[in-house]
C-alpha cells in the first residue's frame, strides 16, 4: 500500500527528500523508479524527478513492490536510527537519571517539544512523554522485584504522590503496583536489521519474541506471551536481548550460522515439537511440511504442522522461513514472503562464501 496517495504529500515528502530532512526519517520510504532502489530523506544520492518517485509507509511495502534497499544510505538499516534532536533529548532524559524532562526544559536546550513529540508517536506509538513515564515505571517495577516498598519505588522514580504512581502504573501494566510485585517482565526491545526494525521480546530465561515491526497480529503476540508466561511487557534491555541483537547481527554479516541463544517460547507440547524440528533445520536446507510431519512420526498432520509454525513467535533464530511447499514453492511467512526469499539466498549466499574460504 502506498503512504501518501494525496499529491500534496507526496510533495511534502519530494521536497523533505530533496533537502535531506532528517525529521522525515522512518516516515516514509521514497522508492526511486528509474533506478529500482529505496531510500530514506536524508539519502545523500542524487536526487531523481518527482515523477520518478513513489512513496512508501515501510521498507517491507517496498521490497514487496520490486524496489531493493539503496546502498548509499542503507535505509532499513537506519531508518529508525534517531536524528541528532532526539539524541539530545534522549541525552537530557538520562542525565536526569529518568526524571521527568518537561516541554520547557527542552526549549531551553535549543530544542522543539513538538518535532520530538511527532517522531516518537511516529517511530514508538508513544508520545516522549509517555516514553518518560514508561522509563519510570520500568525502574519502579525493578524495586518492587529488589523488594523495595511501593512508597520507596513510586519517590525513587520521581513521583510526588503514591496516587499518581498508581494510576499511572495501573495504566501501563493492567494491574496495581501489588499486585504486579510478583510477575515475570518480559522485556523488549527494538533492533534495525537490512530487512526492516525487528522487537526483540525476552525473560531472564530466554527469547521469547523477534518479530518484524510491521508484522500483523503484534500486538496480539504481546498479550499472548503475558497470559501464557504470567508476564508484564515492559521496553528495556537485558542480557538475553543483548545476546540476540549481537547474534542477530553476525547472522546478518554472514558471520553466523546457528544461534546459541536460549529461548522461552510457551507453547503446546505438539508446538514445541514442531519448533524444534525447525531448529533442526540446516542454515541454507529447506524442507517441507510434509517432510516436518514425517520426522515427527506424524505423516498425516502436515496442517497441525503448519499451524503450528504459524505459531511461531521467533523469527529467524526459530527458522520457519526455511519451510516450503512440497512441490518447491515458497509458501506463507508472516514477514512477507519478499522477506522469506532474502533470507533464503542469504543464507545460500554466505554458505557458498564460507565452503569457498
Amino acid at each position: 500500500m502506498i503512504a501518501t496517495p494525496l499529491k500534496d504529500q507526496q510533495e511534502v515528502y519530494y521536497q523533505a527528500l530533496v533537502n535531506r530532512d532528517p525529521e522525515y526519517v522512518g516516515l516514509f520510504f521514497a522508492a526511486i523508479k528509474t533506478t529500482g532502489i529505496f531510500c530514506i530523506s536524508t539519502c545523500r544520492a542524487r536526487k531523481p524527478k518527482f515523477e520518478n518517485v513513489e512513496f512508501f509507509k515501510d521498507s517491507k511495502t517496498a521490497l514487496q513492490h520490486g524496489y531493493r534497499p539503496c546502498k548509499v544510505c542503507k535505509p532499513t538499516d537506519f531508518a529508525f536510527d534517531p536524528p541528532q534532536e532526539i539524541v539530545k533529548a534522549l541525552k537530557m532524559l538520562k542525565e536526569s537519571e529518568f526524571q521527568k524532562v518537561s516541554d520547557y526544559e527542552l526549549r531551553q536546550a535549543g530544542l522543539s517539544p513538538e518535532k520530538i513529540r511527532r517522531w516518537f508517536k511516529a517511530n514508538h506509538g508513544i508520545t516522549f512523554q509517555a516514553y518518560q513515564r514508561m522509563l519510570r515505571i520500568n525502574s519502579a517495577f525493578q524495586d518492587l522485584k529488589n523488594g523495595n516498598k511501593v512508597a520507596e519505588a513510586a519517590f525513587d522514580s520521581g513521583y510526588d504522590s503514591l496516587s499518581g504512581f498508581g494510576y499511572t502504573f495501573k495504566v501501563l501494566t493492567g494491574k496495581s503496583p501489588k499486585k504486579n510485585q510478583h510477575k515475570k517482565i518480559i522485556y523488549l526491545s527494538k533492533t534495525n536489521t537490512p530487512l526492516g526494525p525487528m522487537f526483540i521480546g525476552a525473560t531472564e530465561r530466554g527469547l521469547c519474541l523477534l518479530e518484524f515491526s510491521d508484522r500483523r497480529m503484534l500486538e496480539t503476540e504481546f498479550r499472548d506471551l503475558q497470559q501464557k508466561l504470567d508476564a508484564i511487557v515492559l521496553h528495556g534491555e537485558n542480557e538475553i536481548t543483548k545476546q540476540t541483537r549481537q547474534e542477530l547481527s553476525e547472522y546478518f554479516d554472514g558471520k553466523r550460522t546457528q544461534f546459541e541463544i536460549p529461548i522461552d517460547a510457551p507453547g503446546t507440547d505438539f508446538q514445541k515439537e514442531v519448533w524444534s524440528v525447525l531448529q533442526s533445520i540446516p542454515y541454507a536446507g529447506t524442507r517441507s511440511y510434509q517432510k516436518q510431519a514425517e520426522i515427527l512420526g506424524k505423516p498425516k498432520a502436515v496442517r497441525a504442522v503448519a499451524n503450528a509454525n504459524g505459531c511461531n513467535r521467533i523469527a529467524i533464530v526459530i527458522p520457519c522461513h526455511r519451510v516450503i511447499g512440497k512441490d518447491g514453492s515458497l509458501t506463507g511467512y508472516g514477514g512477507g514472503l519478499e522477506r522469506k526469499k532474502w533470507l533464503l539466498e542469504h543464507e545460500i549466499k554466505h554458505q557458498a562464501t564460507s565452503i569457498e574460504a
